[in-house]
């Protein structure tokens, strides 16, 4: 009797061993996002979606997409509505104008600040910067992506386009999710950050 008590708590140990699967990613922000998408309290996906998700699909690292951009705030920007994905409207304003170099061109971005946002205290300081690429639609998401960035106390701001997020109306239509502005356009293929998802 002893001997099967053993042996169905070896084997519970076991399982529970082979259930804690441990976390994949390349970079802290990815093992960050997956461990998100796997936990059903914060992961935006379906629930047919999450039952057997391991992991998200990143473009590989390059620090060639982290650039120092030069920020020319805009303090008189009128506050305006972002469209979103679904009946709802986003205040936002321009928070100012980035410039920075990236593969031998010269680019700039339009960063907004949301009004709701501002009056959270842990998002006070909080910028939104949304973009399109020559990825979307074939590599990355067909609607752009999203970077979260903080106010600096200067006027220069480090831009990883590593940490780029699909919108989570990519992953479940339920979200709304503010469109990019066509402005915020880059001519270029920006190959860093989370793939397009594939949905099941």
């Amino acid at each position: 009797m002893k001997y099967f008590l053993h042996f169905f708590l070896l084997i519970s140990i076991l399982s529970c061993a082979q259930d804690k699967q441990p976390i994949l990613g390349e970079t802290e922000f990815q093992k960050k996002m997956n461990a998100d998408f796997k936990d059903a309290t914060k992961s935006p996906l379906k629930d047919k979606d999450r039952k057997d998700f391991k992991e998200l699909d990143f473009f590989k690292f390059d620090s060639t997409y982290i650039v120092s951009a030069t920020l020319k705030r805009t303090p008189d920007s009128k506050w305006f509505k972002m469209r979103t994905t679904t009946d709802r409207v986003s205040q936002e304003r321009v928070f100012g104008i980035l410039t920075f170099f990236l593969k031998g061109k010269e680019h700039q971005l339009n960063i907004f600040q949301g009004k709701d946002l501002m009056q959270k205290e842990e998002y006070a300081d909080y910028l939104f910067l949304p973009f399109l690429d020559l990825t979307n639609g074939d590599a990355s998401y067909g609607g752009g992506r999203y970077i979260d960035l903080r106010i600096p106390e200067g006027d220069t701001l480090i831009i990883d386009f590593n940490t780029a997020y699909n919108p989570l109306c990519a992953y479940n239509e339920k979200y709304s999710c503010p469109i990019v502005p066509r402005e915020n356009y880059l001519n270029i293929e920006v190959k860093a950050g989370v793939k397009d998802f594939v949905k099941h």
